[in-house]
């Protein structure tokens, strides 16, 4: 099996991982990915941050590629993939961060909400849930480039499109997280931050 390639998560990758190394405390951690895809991000992140222990997961059909861009990096502190639905969020461990990088506008508003209330229970006590992605602002588009993106995603999928910031605020909350951060990112992408209480 041929592992997967994303252009886009090549050019994002060093400028996420910059703001990870910002944001994450420098000690031991255990990460879990929700949506790994090809598992570009948890082999670049997990290379260059050797105190993470990164755990990827995704949907059934794309664990093949994610085993094998792992196994061929030969890292020791990445997990292979686990099947993680988000509608059926069932892990028998905790983390003190999890890593999602463009999901929430391809899911469901029903899947994005699952996942917020999965994340609650997963992370450990004033753990991280660190989101990556195109959200919009207090309901407005942040670019023009981010309403024609939305457009497409909805004229692709009725369930997809740019998600609100006080949206996701309002699922984090039910899953007893509150939001610390919110940083621009290249391309009109942003990365929130929601701390565990």
């Amino acid at each position: 099996m041929k592992a997967g390639w994303s252009e886009a998560s090549e050019r994002n990758k060093d400028a996420i991982l910059n703001l990870l190394r910002e944001i994450l405390p420098g000690k031991p951690l255990k990460v879990l990915e929700i949506g790994s895809g090809t598992g570009q991000h948890a082999v670049h992140f997990a290379q260059l941050m050797p105190d993470l222990d990164w755990q990827t997961s995704d949907l059934v059909e794309n664990l093949p590629g994610i085993t094998t861009r792992i196994r061929s990096s030969r890292l020791r502190n990445v997990r292979l993939p686990r099947e993680l639905d988000a509608k059926n969020f069932l892990f028998d461990r905790s983390y003190d961060v999890v890593y999602t990088a463009n999901t929430a506008h391809i899911m469901s508003v029903d899947e994005v909400k699952a996942m917020f209330a999965g994340v609650g229970e997963v992370l450990e006590p004033h753990g991280l849930l660190v989101l990556y992605g195109p959200v919009n602002r207090n309901g407005e588009f942040t670019s023009e480039s981010n309403a024609r993106f939305d457009h497409q995603l909805r004229a692709n999928a009725a369930h997809m499109g740019l998600r609100d910031d006080t949206e996701l605020d309002s699922y984090a909350l039910a899953g007893g997280l509150s939001r610390i951060g919110d940083y621009e990112m290249p391309a009109n992408n942003r990365i929130l931050v929601w701390q565990r209480s």
